[in-house]
């Protein structure tokens, strides 16, 4: 009988939400996680969930429980990776999401070579731009690039990341070159990423805010694709320099209202649940993605093209 994996199996039924979740979770059959979770509560004598057909809630008491068990799990871990960390290689999986874009142009260099450092280490990657559940699909982290406001998970910046205003010379050449955010208006259409704003909101250097929506001639949700539609000439487009400093830098894209400013700073952060234990595997790849890019990475648009 291990009391230690009782407890890992109690607290990721709490975590997952249900014994199935958690039995997928674990790569195991719903049955174990329900003798397990039994053979807790026999041990203790006392009832840590409320379970339905259809819900589960923690008891008072499986409150405490839960508290006391990441507490203990994590002092574990801890003592294990000080060992690992003197006497053997990083070893395990690491569960990763990722944006699709800067996912396969950013991250694939530097997991590779954390791999070759690493080779122990086993990634479980899901490229999507979707926004995972991180506690009930059973991620160990995720890239965000985004303004975080979710209390429930642990940011740490990885690197800096701007939004930049730009379009093609082809377009500009049609439209004409806007100086100031009133220029917009002057017949200029837009390319909208699915979860941006309809308006965007300039501050010109007297700190006078601008409010500007433009038509939207096209909606989608990768950032390469609207790059690509905005090298074609279809519109104005607002996308993260990671996209888009290749076509800049060659003369693609030109880089608009550059001495404007406007709420264009996302980051990208490495995210995990408040209450999950961080294995030094992930701590490890965490500070590595940062030194890897620095805080101005190599697609920082250069002063003299913007």
């Amino acid at each position: 009988m291990n009391s230690l994996e009782d407890m890992q199996a109690f607290v990721r039924v709490v975590e997952a939400g249900s014994i199935t979740k958690a039995a997928e979770q674990l790569n195991t059959v719903k049955s174990a996680i329900s003798q397990r979770l039994n053979r807790v509560e026999t041990r203790l004598g006392i009832q840590l969930l409320n379970r339905t057909t259809r819900t589960q809630s923690l008891t008072d008491a499986g409150r405490q429980y839960y508290q006391d068990c990441l507490r203990i799990i994590e002092e574990v871990s801890e003592a294990e990776a000080r060992v690992q960390q003197t006497n053997r290689a990083l070893a395990g999986p690491i569960h990763l999401a990722a944006p699709l874009s800067f996912g396969l142009k950013h991250l694939s260099k530097p997991l590779r070579q954390f791999n070759e450092i690493h080779p122990q280490v086993e990634f479980h990657i899901d490229f999507n731009d979707r926004q995972v559940d991180l506690v009930n699909e059973g991620f160990d982290l995720a890239i965000r690039i985004a303004r975080l406001a979710d209390s429930s998970l642990i940011a740490k910046k990885v690197t800096q990341i701007r939004l930049v205003m730009c379009a093609s010379p082809k377009y500009l050449e049609r439209y004409g070159t806007p100086k100031t955010p009133e220029d917009l208006y002057s017949g200029h259409q837009k390319l909208k990423y699915i979860s941006s704003p309809d308006v965007w909101e300039l501050q010109n250097s007297d700190g006078k805010k601008v409010s500007v929506r433009l038509p939207t001639v096209m909606t989608c949700n990768n950032g390469d694709f609207m790059r690509d539609v905005a090298i074609d000439g279809k519109g104005l487009v607002v996308i993260p320099d990671f996209v888009c400093y290749k076509a800049i830098k060659t003369g693609q894209l030109v880089p608009l209202l550059c001495e404007y400013q406007f709420d264009n700073v996302l980051n990208a952060y490495a995210v995990y649940p408040h209450n999950r234990h961080v294995s030094a595997r992930v701590k490890k790849l965490i500070n590595f993605l940062k030194a890897s890019f620095g805080e101005q990475p190599y697609w920082t648009i250069p002063p003299d093209l913007s």
